[in-house]
Formats: C-alpha cells, structure tokens, sequence
C-alpha cells in the first residue's frame, strides 16, 4: 500500500481533494465486491485511519530520508570550501610572483634602453662622420678628370647604392658657388640624370616580371629625385599597355578582330577589372598610393574615355542616335565612377565627378535643343506615316461658334425642307486615333525625360524638362487627339430624314482619346513630376497640361452632345414618319397587345446605342451619359405621345410601348427609369374608367405631378368629349 501512496504522492500536480476522493471510492469499490449490501460508513472510517497512520509512517520516514542526505550535502559543502581557500591562496602567491617578474622586467628594460641611448649618442656622429668621408671621396673623384672609375658607380648591380650617394651629391652641388664649381655640377648633375634613368629603366623591368619588391625598392629611392613622377608615368603606361596586350591575346585566341580595347564598344567593361588590379599593385609599391591612384584614373579618363567618346560622336550620326549613343555614354560612365569611388584617390570627393563633366560638358552644353529638334522631327515623321497609312491628307479645320451656327442651320433648313444640304463626311468610320502611334510618341518622351534626368545640370532640369511636356502636350494631344476630335465633330451626323438611322462613329473617337490621355497621363506622373516637382515650373506645367485636356474634353463633351442631339432627332423624325394615327385609335377591338412596328424599330436601335455608349465609355462619363439619353428619350416619346388620340385598345397599345421603352432604357439609371416609370403611369390614365381617374390620379406615381400634366394626358382620350364635365373633376 506504501507503494501506492508514493506513485499517487509523486504526482504533479498533486491534489489532496483529489487523493481523498479516490482513496474512499476505492474503499467502497472494494467493500462491493466482497458483498452486494449497502454503503457501510465504518468501513469507510476505518480505512481513513488505516490511511493516516501510513501516511504518518511514510512521513517519518521520508523525514530520516532527508536529514541523511543534508548531512551529506553539508559534508560535501566544507570540502569544496577547503578547496576553494586553498586554491585562493595559490592564485595569491601566483599574482606576488608575477608582480615581482614584472618589476625585474621593468628594471631590465631601463637599463636596456639606457644603454641604447649611449650607444646611439657615440655610434650617431661616428656614422655622420663616416659618411661624410665617403662624400667626400666621392665628391673628390668627381673633381677628377676624366669617366668615374669607382665601383660604385660603374657596377648595374649598385644601382641603388649609387642612386643614395648621387643624391645627397646632387643637394650638396646645389649650394656650391656656380663660377668655379660650375664644371663639377654639371658632372654630378649629368650622374644624377643618369642614375635616374637606370632607376626608371630598373623599374620598368621589374614592373613586367611581375617584382612588386623591387618595383617598391626602386620608387622608395626614386621618391627622393625630381623625376619620381615620370616613374609614376611608366607605371601607368606599361600597366595598361600589359593589360591591353593580355586582353589582345585573348581577343586573337578568339579570332576576334582587335585593334584596341579601349576604343570597342565595350570599352568600360576592361576598365573597372584593369584599375582593380592595379590598385592593389600600387598600394604595394609606392609610399603615395592615393597619389598615384587619383593619376592613374585621370590618364584614363583623359586619355582612353574620352578618345573613346570622341570617336563614337565624332561619326556622322543623326540627332535620335546621337542622343542615346550621349546617354549610353554618360551613363557608363557614371556608373564607372560609382564603382570606382570604392577607391582612395585623396580627399576631394568629386573627383570622378569633375573628370567626367571635363569630358562631357562640350557634349552637353546644347543638349536640350537638339533634344527638342530630335522630338520634333520623330514626332511629326511617326504622324505624317500614320496619316498616309490612312491615305489621308491632314488639312485644316475651321472651328468655332460661326461653324457650328452653320451646321445648325444646315440641320433644321435639311429637316424642314426634306432635303439633304449638310455636307457631313464620316470617312467610312475611320476614327483618325492610334495607340500605336500614340505609344511610340511617349516611348520616344520617355527616352527624352530619361536623358534629361541624366545629362541636363542641376539648375536647366526642370526647364528642360518642361520644353519636352511641351513638346510632347503639342505633339500627340494637339496635333493628333485634338486633330481627331475635330474631325470627329464633323463627322457627327446631322439627321435630316427618318429612312436611315444615324450611324454613330463619335463613342469610338472618345474611347481611343480617352485611352490615349490615359497614358500621357501616366507618363506624366512617372517621369514628368520627379523631374518638376518643387520647382516653380511644377504649377506652370500642371496649368498647360490642364488646359489643352480641359479643351479636349470641352471638344469631347461637344460630341457626344451631338451625338445624342442626332439619337433623340432621328427618334423624333421615325416616329413622326411610322407611327399611325391608327395604332393608338384601332377601329376594331381585334388587335395584338404587342408594341406597335415603329417602337419596336426605336428600341432596337436605342438598345443597339447604349451597347456601343457601354463599350466604349466607362466611368462616371458613362453614367451620366446614358442617364442624359434617358432623359431626351423621355422628353422626345412624351412629346410624341401628345400627338395622338387613344380610345381603349389604342390605349393598350401605348402601354405595351411604354414597357418596351421601359425595357430597352432600364439600364439608363434610377432617374431615367422613374420618369418613364411616371409615362407609364400617365398612360394608365388614358385606359381606367373615368369614374377611377381620381383614384388614380391620387396615386404615389402621379400625386406630386402638375395638374396641367394630367389634364393634358386625360385630354387625349377619344370619350373626352363625352365625358368632359367628368373628367375635369380630377
């Protein structure tokens, strides 16, 4: 049983409710088992007895348990802390003994140096002396006649000995009196040319084997001689030429014809491994590294990029290729000089900037005129192209006020006469508007803001940038959006007649210029403004912008106007020309409940005009449009309606007209819908009996309407004679 209390006792988390609990059932579980009677509470009880004096002995022992092992835990704590005192002690004398060494060490040093010093201040003027004889031996066989015979001198293999004696010989030349050592200077002076010949040609030799030692031995003794930097010049010629001839090797294995590598299309890609290389060299060799870094780039830029850039721009190029050959040019080159800003060339930070607007600043100077001319020529070649593409001959279009009077006039005299005198020329639909073209005019705009980025100056940017919106405004809104919309309003039909339905070519003509300023729009955005922005041409720019879109748009509206005008004339004239007196006052009550011939005609052709409204307008623009059709619809079938008398078939028929008006407009807006939700409403009162108009009248459709409206309709039925005193109740 201890066993069992243990496991339950070791449980986590432990519950002692819970211990109680399952130590009773098990006591009742197991009294059950014995005999079937009922719950015996002594059991019970003596079985919790039983259970204290287990737990009481289990308790006792765990106790005895625990006190062995603190004995032993404090055991073990006293022998760890003997342990840690003696090793405390230890690290003690450890710490006496180095601080003792460490003194001798000091005192050793002291005396080391001491003695140093004494030996220095005897050895110092002894060397001073010694080398002062041998100055003076040399300088003596200088005084001599005749070719030096000194070993020194004559012996390739000390160069640099003799470089050292030469030297000092040359600064103590410069302080003799001229007349009468005049002969000796000019033997010392001769020797030290020579010397630094020989030091050079050394150097050149050991530059091609590749002895970075040597060279950097050399260019230390050079350092102190007035030619070092024609020993900073060879470095550079022989490391570039090695390196062109490595890269000619290379081309020649290829069997690629290679005259230079500097002077190929793909000149700045040698450029940036060949100053890689050698920086590295030159940090090894000479004692000025930023120096003759900053030189090293200069000799290339000067000397290699620019005869590279002459060259290219130099051909015979036109202006559209001269300008991204220029772009391509400065660009590389810029981003050589981002590369190799990595580089110590000094402290003058624009160093690489400076080196590349030498080279282009004559190229750039008149950059945005010919940027301006090379637009304007693209421009108009891509348009004259389309135009002849089309075979047509763009002309001029008189516009205004007088010519619209005009085209008016010509309408109602057509209309009124029955005969045709409105020359309107459609061009069998042709629409005059490219989004290719329009593509290729923003992809050379494009190009044109991208280079004005890159190569105008600071302070011309955002000039420059506004002549080419300009240039670019007049180019594809002027000259071809503009242009289509005039000969779009031209081509609107004037409807004289009700024989054919206008057919309409105005949508297409909005749907194209619409994509069209869609995607200058665009450019404008993306390129435009960066360039502009926070400048004072920022708000001149959006106000030309906003002004030839808001005169497109005038034009735009002034189309679909007329557009529309030519949809409700011709509805009006059809109608007036095919529907009959007798659709709406039959003879016979033995009629189709149908909708007469000339609606049926109206609303296909309505339902045919919303389709092409819907598929080339979107937007606000649509919705206010087809709600606007709805509406002259409206007014056009309510005037139409006024026009004739209804008995109660007719009256039938009317309605089924008005169902199919209501159903080929439903799609024209809530507003639309509710007027001729309210026409059908009024047509209801030419079929009630009179004695339920007041009924009707009264009515949520008709209650807010004018009396004078419902009279008007009441009068067109046919018994409205008859029935007059009736009917003037309502």
């Amino acid at each position: 049983m201890m066993q069992q209390y243990m496991k339950e006792l070791e449980q986590e988390p432990f519950d002692a409710e819970e211990f109680v609990e399952r130590l009773a059932w098990r006591t009742i579980a197991e009294t059950k088992n014995e005999n079937d009677e009922d719950f015996n509470p002594t059991l019970l009880h003596d079985s919790f007895v039983q259970a204290i004096k287990d737990l009481t002995l289990l308790q006792e022992r765990q106790k005895k348990k625990c006190e062995r092992l603190e004995a032993a835990v404090r055991e073990d704590e006293a022998l760890f802390f003997q342990e840690i005192h003696n090793l405390l002690e230890q690290n003690k004398q450890a710490i006496d003994t180095f601080q003792e060494l460490d003194g001798k060490i000091n005192h050793v040093a002291t005396k080391v140096l001491h003695l140093g010093d004494q030996l220095d201040s005897v050895n110092g003027p002894r060397a001073r002396v010694v080398d002062a004889q041998n100055l003076m031996t040399h300088l003596s066989e200088f005084l001599t006649t005749g070719p030096l015979t000194s070993g020194i001198f004559t012996d390739p293999m000390r160069i640099d000995e003799a470089a050292e004696i030469i030297q000092k010989l040359y600064l103590i030349s410069q302080d003799l009196p001229s007349p009468k050592f005049e002969g000796l200077k000019r033997k010392i002076e001769r020797k030290y040319d020579e010397t630094e010949r020989a030091l050079i040609d050394e150097f050149s030799l050991a530059q091609r084997r590749n002895d970075f030692k040597r060279m950097k031995e050399i260019a230390n003794v050079l350092s102190q001689f007035k030619g070092y930097p024609q020993c900073v010049d060879a470095y550079i010629e022989i490391s570039q030429a090695v390196r062109y001839r490595q890269y000619k090797d290379h081309f020649l294995i290829m069997n690629v014809k290679f005259q230079n590598c500097l002077l190929n299309k793909d000149v700045f890609a040698h450029l940036l491994p060949l100053c890689q290389q050698n920086y590295e060299i030159i940090k090894k060799v000479f004692n000025n590294p930023e120096q003759v870094m900053a030189k090293f780039v200069l000799n290339i830029y000067h000397l290699k990029i620019q005869e590279h850039i002459a060259s290219r721009l130099s051909s015979k190029l036109d202006s559209y290729n001269y300008l991204r050959t220029l772009y391509d040019l400065y660009f590389r080159t810029n981003q050589l000089s981002q590369e190799l800003s990595v580089f110590n060339m000094g402290n003058d930070k624009n160093y690489l900037n400076k080196l590349t607007s030498n080279i282009f600043n004559k190229h750039i100077d008149n950059y945005i005129s010919l940027e301006l001319k090379c637009l304007k020529e693209r421009s108009s070649a891509n348009l004259q192209r389309y135009y002849e593409s089309k075979n047509h001959q763009k002309k001029q279009i008189q516009s205004g006020g007088f010519q619209d009077l005009r085209r008016d006039l010509q309408a109602v005299i057509g209309t009124r006469a029955n005969i045709n005198i409105a020359q309107i020329e459609n061009y069998g639909g042709e629409t005059f508007l490219s989004e290719e073209l329009a593509i290729t005019i923003l992809q050379d705009t494009k190009h044109a803001f991208q280079r004005c980025q890159l190569l105008s100056k600071p302070e011309d940017k955002a000039s420059n940038a506004t002549q080419i919106l300009d240039r670019l405004l007049n180019s594809l809104l002027t000259e071809h959006v503009d242009y289509a919309l005039e000969l779009g309003l031209q081509a609107v039909p004037v409807v004289e007649g009700s024989k054919n339905p206008p057919t309409l070519y105005f949508f297409s003509v909005v749907y194209q210029s619409n994509n069209i300023t869609h995607l200058l729009e665009k450019q404008f955005t993306d390129l435009a403004v960066p360039l502009i922005l926070n400048t004072p041409k920022y708000n001149d720019c959006i106000q030309k912008k906003k002004f030839v879109l808001e005169d497109i748009e005038r034009k735009v509206n002034t189309g679909l106007d007329r557009t529309l005008n030519a949809v409700a004339t011709w509805v009006k004239l059809y109608l007036q020309a095919e529907q009959k007196k007798t659709d709406f006052k039959p003879d016979t009550d033995d009629f189709d409940t149908v909708a007469s011939p000339a609606c049926k005609a109206v609303s296909q052709y309505i339902t045919n005009v919303i389709k092409e409204m819907k598929t080339n307008l979107d937007g606000n623009n649509v919705t206010a449009l087809l709600q606007e059709l709805g509406i002259r619809l409206h007014r056009v079938i309510y005037d139409h309606l006024l026009q004739f008398q209804f008995n109660t078939a007719g009256a039938m028929v009317a309605i089924c007209d008005l169902n199919e008006y209501r159903s080929c407009t439903k799609h024209l807006g809530p507003l639309v819908a509710e007027l001729f939700e309210t026409l059908h409403a009024l047509c209801n009162l030419l079929l009630v009996k009179p004695e339920n108009l007041q009924q009707v009248c009264s009515e949520d459709s008709l209650v807010n309407l004018d009396r004078s409206v419902l009279h008007n309709f009441i009068q067109l039925r046919s018994d409205f004679k008859a029935q007059k005193q009736n009917f003037l109740k309502v």
